[in-house]
């Protein structure tokens, strides 16, 4: 069973859908689209759309769209697969994305405090670890920082490579 969650705790209704051959999204849920099926849809006029990047896609591709992107999620199919963090900091420092980002796939508990840095905002969670850690509010935390990300530290003095008089 996967579970959406995001800073404010676990989310009981989510409308949002990936969608593939099997599955469609229904009457009262939206479709997360891959990129292709996304820009085709985006470039016909229509908006408020979901996208979902691979990691071999390239993400720049949404530099045009990002006004008719409701949310990115951003595919990490297997635990050592680390090409969606680079998307998620190219989506937020580069093109400027202010919206939802979502991590799906292989969500694991340690990693989520390293994706909140690249400015991934929910998770699709299924692994039973990160969710029994998750509901008890248990989620590791990063003491040293050794490079800036779209959302910095809370502590200046947690960067291993900054002088701090």
């Amino acid at each position: 069973m996967t579970r959406i969650w995001n800073e404010s705790g676990f989310q009981s209704d989510d409308p949002w859908v990936i969608e593939t051959e099997e599955t469609k999204a229904g009457n009262n849920e939206k479709p997360i689209l891959p990129l292709a099926s996304f820009i085709e849809k985006a470039a016909a006029g229509e908006s408020n759309l979901g996208v979902l990047i691979q990691p071999a896609d390239n993400v720049k591709d949404l530099a045009p769209w990002l006004d008719k992107i409701a949310l990115v999620a951003v595919s990490f199919p297997a635990f050592n697969d680390g090409r969606a963090f680079s998307h998620a900091s190219i989506l937020r420092e580069r093109l400027g994305y202010e919206g939802e980002l979502r991590a799906v796939g292989d969500v694991l508990i340690d990693p989520i405090p390293l994706m909140l840095r690249c400015g991934i905002t929910s998770f699709a969670v299924k692994n039973p670890v990160a969710l029994k850690r998750l509901e008890e509010g248990r989620l590791p935390g990063i003491d040293n920082h050794y490079q800036p990300t779209a959302r910095a530290s809370r502590d200046p003095k947690s960067y291993s490579w900054r002088r701090v008089s």
